[in-house]
């Protein structure tokens, strides 16, 4: 099936204007949903409009919007009043303005949507406008309104179409000044902050949202199947995380945690290379040995020009040394030669 659109109308720069539809770029039509449910009868139970001082049920034809005056007095509003209020935005996407992308901060983006042509009238004039704002490495600025509510849209290239992110107005964002200016400056060691920055750079990636898995919706999956076939669901009791008395120690058990499961991981995937050499009759070796051998020998990053991750590994070789040399110390123990 065809996805809906959110929104038609279109989208306009100056005198050039093209019919396009609105769709929204996610969905949580795939999360488990749950009903409420009568739990002596089974049956669904379902909402009513109770009027606030009678009690009883208020029927559809007779309700009313109120815009609240003072405490129980009210200004009924009624749909078609409503529905007759109309601005320029309630059909047209007008590009207001073009702005550097990085200039917009993240705190003001609140969801997003695709914007495509809705005809092939429209597919010429879309394509100017999105191919234009793509030489000149800008954004676009515009605003549409949407269930009774004006909204501000950004506008960037997307493939062939354009990705539009509806933004918060500046009175909606609250100032962060209220939340971090109580945070005192804290005078950071040396030491901690080599450690830590250490951990950093083992942990450097590129974003794939694909590795990363709903877990709570995972669980939640799991309790359905498992009271569906008539099983005891067994659920994990979890230590909640506790603030850390000994920070510089909670570092250095970090990071000997991570050696350690990358040595798991050098086993693991030793353990599948024998199996697969095996399986051809081909000799794998001493799994436990090349693991070792491995993990001893993986070299230092080499410095390069910080255009991407592995630059960032690479600035971070001297802290890593400088942080070793610190735990050593710290130890009394005499650093082992790499």
């Amino acid at each position: 099936m065809a996805p809906r659109p959110y929104w038609k109308g279109y989208l306009k720069l100056s005198l050039v204007s093209c019919a396009v539809a609105l769709y929204p770029a996610s969905s949580k039509s795939e999360r488990i949903a749950f009903h409420w449910l009568n739990r002596d009868t089974g049956n669904r139970l379902r909402q009513q409009m109770i009027d606030g001082e009678t009690g009883e049920p208020v029927e559809r034809e007779d309700r009313v919007r109120g815009y609240r005056l003072a405490k129980d007095d009210y200004l009924q509003i009624e749909e078609d009043e409503l529905n007759a209020v109309e601005i320029e935005s309630s059909h047209t996407i007008e590009i207001e303005s073009f702005i550097p992308r990085d200039e917009v901060d993240p705190v003001f983006l609140e969801n997003s949507h695709y914007l495509a042509p809705d005809d092939k009238v429209a597919e010429e004039a879309f394509a100017v406008i999105r191919e234009a704002m793509a030489e000149e490495g800008v954004v676009g600025v515009g605003r549409v309104a949407i269930a009774r509510r004006e909204r501000l849209l950004l506008l960037e290239p997307r493939g062939k179409g354009i990705l539009a992110t509806m933004l918060h107005y500046n009175y909606e964002v609250r100032d962060d000044h209220a939340y971090f200016d109580e945070i005192p400056d804290i005078a950071i060691s040396r030491e901690m902050l080599n450690l830590a920055k250490h951990i950093i750079q083992t942990k450097l990636a590129h974003f794939d949202v694909s590795k990363f898995e709903d877990r709570y919706e995972k669980a939640l999956t799991e309790l359905v199947r498992a009271k569906q076939a008539g099983r005891s669901v067994d659920l994990p009791k979890l230590s909640r995380p506790q603030n850390v008395v000994n920070l510089i120690e909670a570092l250095r058990s970090s990071i000997a945690a991570d050696k350690a499961g990358l040595q798991r991981s050098d086993l693991d995937a030793e353990r599948k290379s024998k199996s697969r050499a095996q399986s051809k009759g081909k000799p794998a070796g001493s799994s436990l040995k090349r693991a070792q051998t491995a993990a001893a020998s993986r070299p230092e990053p080499k410095r390069t020009e910080p255009s991407s991750i592995e630059a960032a590994r690479a600035s971070g070789g001297a802290a890593r040394s400088n942080a070793r040399a610190s735990a050593g110390s710290a130890r009394k123990r005499k650093p082992q030669a790499r």
